[in-house]
């Protein structure tokens, strides 16, 4: 399950954005909090744009686009295609919504807006259930066209 998000500028590690996390929650992460803050500094234009760091009981995903990181906090268990898959939907709604005056902030959290967005879309994608069935389905798919390539090239021998 996806715990925390915090949007950066990768340029200047400057916080443009954050989820907005309850007590208890803020409290089992401030060290992981305190990881991401790392994460930001160190960033450079030569980074991985997509990267898992695990670390304890949490893996911190981030995501590197058009000079904006985009990093989220989640369990260890929580799969690493959904916790892309979510910070690539963000990326794409902010990069609509605010991508033009990235640049130009000066101020921590100028677009704090955006933790409607964040909650609504971690929401979406707490359960993983749902996403391991289209898993499932995407795996079958892709398990019939191997089938039906093989039946092809065995035809296509059989007439060469």
């Amino acid at each position: 399950m996806v715990r925390s998000t915090v949007i950066a500028r990768a340029s200047d590690a400057l916080p443009l954005a954050a989820s907005v996390d309850d007590e208890q929650t803020e409290q089992a992460l401030q060290e992981h909090k305190q990881q991401s803050k790392l994460i930001f500094r160190r960033i450079t234009p030569n980074s991985e744009p997509r990267c898992s760091i695990e670390s304890g009981a949490y893996t911190l995903h981030y995501l590197i686009v058009d000079n904006v990181v985009y990093l989220t906090i989640a369990e260890k268990s929580y799969p690493r295609k959904l916790a892309f898959s979510y910070l690539d939907e963000l990326s794409k709604e902010f990069a609509q919504s605010y991508g033009a005056k990235v640049e130009n902030v000066r101020k921590p959290y100028a677009f704090v807006g955006f933790d409607t967005f964040m909650s609504k879309t971690a929401r979406l994608y707490q359960d993983t259930r749902g996403a391991a069935a289209e898993s499932n389905m995407d795996k079958l798919n892709n398990e019939l066209q191997d089938v039906t390539r093989i039946m092809t090239k065995n035809m296509e021998e059989l007439l060469w």
